[in-house]
């Protein structure tokens, strides 16, 4: 899978967080990676890894 954006490869992680911040129902080849998807939001990448980490420890089944 790649960033509809830019082209990166993308992981799981980043696939998870961009059906729970953005769209849930998106099918996985319209995921953005933590870079652009931290531009389209207008935060820093950074805030995206921390929001990775926090729906993993509250069991997000998205990031299983």
């Amino acid at each position: 899978m790649e960033c509809k954006s830019c082209g990166a490869p993308l992981g799981k992680d980043e696939i998870a967080i961009y059906k729970r911040l953005v769209d849930r129902g998106a099918p996985d080849g319209d995921c953005v990676c933590k870079s652009c998807l931290a531009a389209r939001l207008m935060v820093p990448v950074e805030a995206i890894d921390a929001k990775i980490e926090h729906f993993k420890s509250i069991g997000c089944t998205l990031f299983k």
